[in-house]
C-alpha cells in the first residue's frame, strides 16, 4: 500500500485565547469547548484524511482537548487546546514528530486580501466613526492566529472567521483607530506565525 506524503500546511500556536475568539470558536466545535485563556493549537495537512493518526497520536501523549477536526479530501485540520500551555505544547512536538518535520517547514502563509473599509458620509453597512478590516491568507490556518493578535491589540468586534477551506477569511470592525492597530497586529502576526 503506498503511504502519501503528508504535509504540514498550517501550525500555529496560540499561548491564550482571546474571548470573542474563543467564543467564536466553540460556535463551530464539535468537542471540548475551547474558553478564554487556553493555550491552543491549529494544524492543518494535506491530504486531508492524515489529520485523523495526528489527533490520536496528540490526544493519547497528552492531557490536551479536541474541539474541532474538519476533514476534506484535499485538507485536514485539527484545532487542540488546553489550560496548562506545557501539554499543548507537548502534543505540538508529538505531532511534529509523527510528521517527521518541524515547524519551519511548515508552508509560509501568503495575504490574499487585506482592506481596510472606512464609513463614509453617504451611507454604510459600517455605523458611524466605525471601520471595517477584512483579511484573508492562504493556508486558511492561519486566520485564526491574525484573529487572536488582532482582538489582543485593540478593542475590535470579530465579526467573522473562516479558518477551513483554501483560504482563510478574517473580518473585524471597530473605531477606526482600533481597526487600524487590530490590522497591523494581524497582518504582522501572519508574517511572523508562531510556533511555539
Amino acid at each position: 500500500m503506498h503511504t502519501p506524503i503528508i504535509k504540514l500546511r498550517t501550525y500555529v500556536y496560540i499561548d491564550s485565547l482571546q474571548p470573542q475568539l474563543a467564543e467564536y470558536m466553540a460556535t463551530v466545535s464539535q468537542g471540548f469547548l475551547p474558553i478564554p485563556g487556553d493555550a491552543c493549537l491549529w494544524v492543518e495537512v494535506s491530504p486531508g484524511m492524515a489529520v485523523h493518526r495526528l489527533t490520536d497520536a496528540a490526544l493519547k501523549a497528552t492531557r490536551v482537548h479536541l474541539s474541532q477536526q474538519v476533514i476534506e479530501r484535499e485538507f485536514g485540520s485539527m484545532v487542540i487546546h488546553h489550560r496548562d500551555q506545557s501539554d499543548v505544547l507537548e502534543a505540538g512536538k508529538v505531532i511534529l514528530s509523527r510528521l517527521g518535520t518541524q515547524v519551519a517547514e511548515r508552508q509560509n502563509c501568503k495575504i490574499a486580501w487585506a482592506e481596510i473599509i472606512r464609513q463614509n458620509r453617504r451611507g454604510s453597512m459600517i455605523l458611524p466613526d466605525q471601520s471595517m478590516f477584512i483579511l484573508e491568507t492562504e493556508p486558511a490556518g492561519y486566520i485564526i492566529y491574525a484573529a487572536n493578535q488582532a482582538e489582543k491589540a485593540a478593542n475590535i468586534t470579530i465579526i467573522d472567521v473562516r479558518a477551513v477551506g483554501a483560504f482563510g477569511r478574517l473580518t473585524i470592525s471597530g473605531r477606526e483607530a482600533d481597526v487600524d492597530e487590530a490590522a497591523a497586529a494581524a497582518i504582522a502576526a501572519v508574517q511572523r506565525p508562531s510556533g511555539t
